[in-house]
C-alpha cells in the first residue's frame, strides 16, 4: 500500500503553482484537520479496495460508494477534533470540492462526484455515533439503491440517493 507521503508527492507534481497556493491556504486555515483528512482518505481507499477492487476507480456504483465514504470518514475523523458536526461537514466540503477542481473530470463525472460527496456528508449527520463497520454496511446497502444517470439534470431527481454513470462489474 503506497504511503500517504507518496500520494501527496504525486498530487503536488500534477498541480500548478496557483493550485498549490490554494491548497496550502486551506490547510493553513485548519492545520489540525489535515492529518485526520489524510487518514480518512487512506482508510477510504483501503476499504474500497477491499470491497470493490479496482472498480471504485470507474464511474459505477463502487465509485459512488467511495465518494460518499470519503466524505463520511473525513467528517468523522475531523469531528473528533472540532466537536462540531457543521464545522466537520464544512471542512469535508471544502476539501472534496477542491479535489474536484484540482483533478478535473468531464462535467457529468464532476456533477456525479459532487452529488455523491454531498450525500456522504448528509449520511454522516445520521451516522455520527456509528462504527466504521456499521457505516460500511449502511453505505453498501444504499449503494445497491444507487440510480444510474446519463445527464446532469437527472442527478437533481435523486437528491437523497447515490448516483452513478456506468454499469461496472464490482465482484461484490
Amino acid at each position: 500500500m503506497p504511503s500517504i507521503r507518496m500520494g501527496i508527492r504525486s498530487l503536488l507534481k500534477r498541480l500548478s503553482f496557483r493550485q498549490i497556493l490554494k491548497l496550502t491556504r486551506i490547510m493553513l486555515q485548519n492545520p489540525l484537520l489535515v492529518y485526520p483528512t489524510l487518514k480518512a482518505t487512506r482508510t477510504t481507499m483501503i476499504i474500497c479496495d477491499l470491497h470493490y477492487g479496482k472498480a471504485h476507480h470507474k464511474n459505477g456504483k463502487a465509485n459512488a460508494f467511495r465518494h460518499a465514504l470519503w466524505n463520511i470518514l473525513i467528517c468523522r475523523t475531523t469531528f473528533r477534533i472540532t466537536k462540531n458536526k457543521e464545522k466537520s461537514v464544512s471542512w469535508a466540503q471544502k476539501i472534496t470540492d477542491l479535489h474536484e477542481k484540482l483533478a478535473p473530470n468531464k462535467p457529468l463525472d464532476t456533477a456525479m462526484d459532487l452529488h455523491n460527496n454531498e450525500i456522504g456528508r448528509t449520511y454522516f449527520l445520521e451516522l455520527t455515533a456509528s462504527s466504521e463497520e456499521e457505516i460500511v454496511i449502511f453505505l453498501k446497502e444504499n449503494t445497491k439503491k444507487a440510480k444510474k444517470v446519463t445527464d446532469s439534470k437527472e442527478i437533481l431527481d435523486h437528491k437523497d440517493k447515490l448516483v452513478y454513470l456506468l454499469e461496472v462489474d464490482t465482484g461484490s
